[in-house]
């Protein structure tokens, strides 16, 4: 009878848990050693998949198929049976399935018939038990087990102090590393409990072999559990580094005490009673009974697990759902979260799939199928352990983030805020690669995919070749740009020991930076691409015709970009400068490759592109005039005039807020013109360049000041009325009456005379006097 293989009954499992689909697609025609075998073993069925089985049970037929298969890879026509080949092409995966659980249902029914049969025989008498030396058997494998058990519970307990230390000593605050140092201290414990294991197996094989019986010698019996002895007790050493129900600092998972002594309670009974019934008692009733009695046994302990797993899961199934919906919401990446969403919905199937397939698999093929499982979960669990584990105690590295010198950090302000900004991005990197690298541990664990074959092939060797190559070029343009960017902060940095940047230097090292950043980031993005097998020829070439149209089409683009280049290196404009561009004068705020930003007097922000400037009047350039024109009456003596102009630039020179910006002594141009109502006086003081306008406000006030004080008139603006003359050439009366108003009464008819109001009387009196003073004009 064909035996079923582990990887099939999973398969089987996993089709009907997760597929539930029917009608696929006809199997592809299948290989000459394939149908040679199926000729060969026959049977009047269709259930060819169950003779491919055969084949790789059959060493050599395993590597022809493996030859033929590679050969087919390679393009190669392997010799081939055409018509064998057409008559293997007859099954169906669905039939494959419907076999394979036929098949497996029969040797189920098959075995159970036989053990019963076995035991009926046994009760009967019609079959001898082997009870030669068994009381004696029993006495010995009793004193090893009590030896083994005795020896551990003691070492346990010895070193319980030890425990409590490094539990003392996990628990100490050691700020943004303690997944690490917690760590540490779960690892130094896991290898002593991983120490007193084996002593004690040595304690209990010791015994095993000096004490019942003949000396140096050792049963059967105890070498079976001695082994199940170890193997159980490393698991359960393994599941203490999770849950370490006594030890809060030596929890790995973030759980209460309660829940931790509750996880750890049935994975310890179940992994227990399935060890022991499996790889103790399973062999002991094929050796003492029969085969057909063992295989009962498997069956009766694995169903008895599968129901107390079950159970188990019953009950926690809402909390474990409501954990696992909290991680995927507080998942950083959103693959991380979307998986976590997936698992949270489907975990409980998946976990009775499991569990199913487990109980399959034990019972159908006990000898391979269990260690298959084992260490597959093991594989399973370590390298999701170690994924977590790394990806925590990195979190954890990188949330310190890095600190700089004081000295470097005052050279560079924002060197550490920029490497700390990077960490995040990097950081989900490196958790996208642990992702991958432990889906990778976990396919292969369960024969999905073979890690080493891909690892050693030419693809594997290529991938990560380029994977490692792409890493290493994302790091060193990284690297670049934190240095140039380091360097050009430096330069701008106003507290250094050269001293602050100059303006022109400011704007063209700005720019220079954004011109750098784009470079980079373009010629990264080509050998990125270039380094992963696309040809970047043809990019390359389109964007030249892209450019090229792009240049067409954008003309204004160009311009703007061609006249800022030269606006540049004409030194026109800098940052900080007041100038006036295209008609509008305010302060370059921004200045790129294309476009000039100016904020006017009323705080208007304006973005003139470079197109638009035809002229650029620059106000800061090495020095400025403050130029002023004072009208005087033409009454006034012009040189007393410039007398007291000069005393006002000496009060402006006492001034010690004005003085500095001040570069030379004042400049009196003399009478500039003379206007219908003033003769103007012009001077002019040099100043520092951007100081003109403070100082001319500063100057004016005081010249107001000194010409009030000596009498010297400022005429204002003031018009002559003209009536115009007759045909006669005589000039008419102006319709004018002249009032004398001051304070006056002012007679009503039959009334009694009113006192003005002061105030409106005095209003008048002024423009009375005004209209006298028009009239003698």
């Amino acid at each position: 009878m064909t035996h079923l293989t582990p990887a099939k009954i999973i398969a089987i499992i996993a089709s009907f848990c997760i597929l539930m689909v029917a009608g696929l697609a006809n199997a592809q025609p299948a290989l000459s050693t394939a149908a040679e075998t199926a000729t060969e073993n026959d049977s009047g069925t269709d259930n060819s998949y169950a003779y491919l089985a055969d084949i790789l049970e059959d060493q050599q037929a395993r590597e022809q198929l493996i030859s033929d298969l590679r050969a087919l890879a390679a393009g190669e026509d392997p010799t081939t049976d055409e018509s064998s080949a057409e008559e293997e092409a007859s099954g169906s995966p669905v039939q494959e399935i419907a076999g394979a659980t036929r098949e497996l249902a029969q040797n189920l029914v098959a075995e159970s018939m036989e053990a019963f049969q076995s035991i009926t025989d046994l009760v009967t008498g019609e079959q001898a038990v082997q009870v030669d030396n068994l009381t004696s058997d029993a006495m010995g494998l009793l004193l090893v087990i009590a030896a083994a058990v005795s020896l551990f519970l003691v070492l346990r307990l010895m070193a319980r102090p030890v425990f409590t230390a490094i539990d003392r000593w996990a628990l100490k605050d050691t700020g943004g590393s303690r997944m690490l140092h917690k760590s540490i201290a779960v690892g130094g414990a896991a290898l002593l409990d991983l120490v007193v294991i084996p002593l004690a197996y040595v304690g209990g094989y010791l015994v095993a072999l000096f004490v019942p019986g003949n000396s140096g010698e050792m049963d059967i019996q105890q070498s079976l559990f001695l082994n199940a002895f170890l193997i159980i007790e490393i698991t359960r050493a393994l599941i203490r580094v999770l849950f370490a129900a006594r030890n809060d600092g030596l929890r790995m998972l973030p759980l209460s005490a309660e829940q931790a002594h509750y996880w750890h309670a049935w994975l310890s009974r179940l992994v227990g009673f399935i060890g022991y019934g499996i790889l103790f008692l399973v062999p002991l009733a094929n050796e003492l009974l029969t085969p057909a009695v063992g295989k009962l046994t498997a069956l009766i302990v694995m169903l008895l697990a599968f129901l107390y797993a079950l159970a188990i899961l019953l009950q926690n199934k809402s909390r474990i759902t409501d954990k696992l919906t909290e991680l995927s919401q507080n998942a950083e990446m959103t693959f991380n979260r979307v998986l976590l969403g997936m698992l949270s919905k489907s975990w409980f199937v998946v976990a009775i799939a499991y569990l199913a397939a487990m109980t399959l698999v034990t019972i159908a093929r006990p000898e391979d199928a269990l260690p298959f499982m084992l260490r597959a979960s093991l594989q399973t669990l370590v390298a999701i352990g170690l994924g977590l584990f790394l990806s925590v105690v990195l979190g954890q590295l990188v949330g310190r983030g890095f600190q700089l010198s004081d000295e470097t950090r005052a050279r560079f302000p924002l060197l550490e805020d920029r490497l700390n900004g990077f960490l995040p991005a990097i950081m989900k990197g490196v958790r996208l690669v642990i992702l991958i690298v432990v889906l990778g541990f976990v396919a292969d664990a369960w024969s999905l995919f073979n890690l080493p074959a891909w690892l050693a092939s030419d693809a594997g060797i290529n991938t990560l070749g380029t994977a490692i190559s792409v890493t290493l070029i994302i790091l060193l343009a990284l690297g670049v740009w934190i240095a140039l960017a380091s360097w050009i902060e430096q330069r701008l940095n106003p507290d250094s020991s050269r001293g602050g940047p100059s303006a022109r230097e400011k704007t063209l090292l700005t720019i220079f930076r954004n011109a750098v950043s784009i470079t980079l980031v373009v010629m990264t993005l080509m050998v990125v691409l270039s380094e992963i097998g696309i040809n970047i020829g043809p990019l390359i070439a389109g964007a030249g015709v892209l450019g090229l149209a792009i240049g067409f089409g954008a003309q204004k683009l160009v311009q703007d970009i061609i006249t800022g280049v030269f606006i540049q290196l004409e030194n026109a404009i800098n940052s900080g400068d007041v100038v006036t561009a295209a008609g509008i004068t305010g302060v370059a705020e921004k200045l790129t490759i294309r476009s000039l930003g100016l904020r006017d007097l009323s705080g208007t922000y304006h973005l003139i592109p470079f197109s638009s400037v035809d002229t650029v009047s620059n106000y800061m350039r090495e020095f400025a005039y403050h130029v002023g024109e004072y009208g005087v009456a033409y009454r006034e003596d012009i040189d007393a005039v410039i007398v007291e102009l000069r005393k006002a630039f000496e009060e402006l020179m006492a001034d010690d807020d004005c003085k500095n910006d001040i570069l030379e002594e004042i400049e009196v141009n003399g009478v500039t013109a003379l206007a219908d109502s003033s003769v103007n006086i012009r001077v002019r003081i040099k100043t520092l360049p951007g100081s003109q306008w403070r100082i001319g406000r500063a100057y004016n006030r005081l010249v107001k000041y000194r010409l009030d004080a000596a009498g010297i008139e400022i005429p204002f603006p003031h018009m002559t009325l003209y009536f115009g003359e007759d045909k006669d050439g005589n000039a008419p009366a102006a319709p004018i009456t002249i009032h004398s108003i001051g304070e006056q009464k002012i007679v009503s008819d039959n009334s009694e005379p009113k006192k003005v109001d002061d105030k409106r009387a005095e209003t008048n009196a002024k423009k009375g006097k005004d209209f006298d003073d028009e009239d003698n004009q």
